[in-house]
């Protein structure tokens, strides 16, 4: 792995759709933060999940989200069409969560060293389960979390 790049694991869980929810991300044996919304959806707290990551972490970054909602944003360029639609999508309706979407897809612009990769959620992967288990705390618990998982 190259060390100039961050890999950060980042997840949203929510109890109810809509409900109490809470996201997080992690890099691996490294930072991590989680926090929570008293009334939220799980695609809300996924996008909210890799816009903290973000705005927290400096340089290129990979971020690997269990989420298609998040990843095929960018893998299939959905974004361009909103921007080109006025925040429209293909069906002619208003973007959901423009509020997330607008500032994650300005720093994927301007940044130019932001990547996305899909993994599949509660299947044994080490991080993305450790995000999934911080994201489920800060809902269930509605609070925030902000340390580092090194040995």
């Amino acid at each position: 792995m190259n060390s100039g790049i961050t890999t950060v694991y980042t997840d949203g869980a929510c109890s109810g759709n809509p409900g109490p929810g809470g996201w997080a991300w992690v890099v691996p044996d490294g930072e991590f933060a989680a926090g929570s919304d008293s009334e939220t959806t799980n695609q809300r707290m996924e996008l909210k999940a890799a816009l903290e990551a973000v705005k927290a972490l400096q340089g290129e970054i990979v971020i690997v989200s269990d989420s298609t909602y998040v990843v095929k944003c960018f893998h299939d360029r959905w974004w361009e069409g909103w921007l080109r639609r006025g925040w429209v999508n293909s069906a002619k309706k208003p973007v959901k969560n423009r509020d997330l979407w607008e500032p994650l897809i300005e720093s994927y612009r301007d940044r130019n060293n932001i990547s996305f990769r899909w993994v599949k959620g509660h299947s044994g992967d080490r991080w993305n389960d450790e995000a999934d288990r911080l994201a489920v705390q800060a809902g269930s618990e509605q609070i925030s979390l902000k340390g580092n998982l090194s040995s």
